[in-house]
């Protein structure tokens, strides 16, 4: 599905009576933010963290992810933004 496709399932829902989304995760579709803001503009869109490791691997060595994943569990387990920085 493309973004224009969820453009279409997320008028449906505003057409059914869905007058608000507080948070959408979303997993990297180009447009699909986009449409979320056209329908529901105050709702607050971030990226699924699952698609963020899975991007960031890109820049690990084929070698290593492993060991990347292992330092990066903690981090994105971690309770506070201040944790994680730490």
């Amino acid at each position: 599905e493309g973004a224009n496709y969820w453009l279409s399932v997320l008028t449906d829902l505003h057409n059914r009576g869905v007058e608000d989304i507080l948070m959408a995760c979303v997993d990297g579709l180009t447009g699909f933010p986009e449409a979320i803001a056209t329908i529901y503009p105050n709702t607050e869109v971030q990226q699924c963290v699952i698609h963020q490791i899975r991007n960031s691997l890109k820049y690990v060595a084929s070698k290593h992810p492993k060991e990347f994943m292992a330092d990066l569990k903690p981090v994105y387990r971690t309770v506070s933004k201040e944790a994680a920085e730490m």
